[in-house]
Order: C-alpha cells, then structure tokens, then sequence
C-alpha cells in the first residue's frame, strides 16, 4: 500500500471512499440524519477543494483507492477507509502521514472524532480536550470528541 498526494480526477474515488464508508459504518452510531449530513458535507465540490488545497492524500492498493484523509494546519479534518479495507492497519498508516507532515511546523495535532472513531484515536495517544455538538434537523444532535495529541 502507498499514500500519496490526492491529484484531480480522483475525485469520483474519494466520493466513493467517503460515501461508502458513512453510509456503512455511520448508521451503526449516529441517526440517519447524521448520515445524511456527513454525506452532504463530503460532496464532490468539497473534496476537490481537499484536493486542491495539497493537504489530502490516498491510500492506495493495487491502484484502487483504500482510503483518504486530509488536513488543514495543524487540524486532521477526515481520515476515512473503505470498510473491506479496515482492521488492516490502513487508517494507522494514514494517520502516520498525516502526523509526520503536522509535526514539520506544529508541535500538536487536533481533531474531531466521529464516535467510531474516538478509541481508535485514543489508542494513538489523543487525549479527549472537549465535546462539540451539531444542531440537526428533527431535533438531532450530532455529537463529537475534540481531540489533541501533543508531538
């Protein structure tokens, strides 16, 4: 597997890697407006603007795309791996690039932790600094962990 910058016209694969991953492991944590929001917000306009920025990479394997994250600054905004792809040590390795280019002009990383997500960052050394909550429709809430790992 290799991890490399996200060019345009992998836009379609990262949609495909974002949509597929919600739509499969969200519903098991979140209502289905939380779904629908997180799909909402992954739209292919927003993943070109990942693209564009230089700060989003791929995960390859055999040229399919595994998986995707991308940052901003010192803050991870999305790491994402197709679900076949997961418990592999796939998300660990992306993690692994996305902290190494941080750590060249920052000394700590944030995030926002989806609730499927929070342990695997723990395990990584995050320490939980705060809770953020989304006002949804129908009354939801989307709930989350701010996290902070310290180089």
């Amino acid at each position: 597997m290799e991890y490399i910058t996200a060019v345009s016209g992998m836009e379609e694969a990262v949609y495909n890697v974002l949509h597929t991953t919600i739509r499969t492991v969200y519903p098991k944590y979140y209502p289905q407006e939380v779904v629908e929001f997180f799909c909402r917000h992954h739209n292919k306009e927003h993943i070109l603007e990942g693209i564009l920025s230089g700060n989003m990479g791929v995960l390859t394997d055999r040229g399919e795309i595994a998986g995707t994250g991308c940052y901003n600054d010192n803050h991870i905004t999305g790491v994402y791996v197709l679900p076949r792809y997961q418990k592999q040590g796939c998300g660990s390795h992306i993690m692994n690039c996305l902290e190494a280019e941080i750590m060249k002009k920052h000394d700590a990383v944030i995030l926002d932790a989806s609730l499927p997500a929070a342990c695997f960052y723990e395990k990584r050394g995050y320490k939980t600094t705060g809770h953020g909550i989304w006002q949804l429709e129908n009354d939801v809430k989307l709930v989350y962990e701010i996290m902070e790992k310290r180089f």
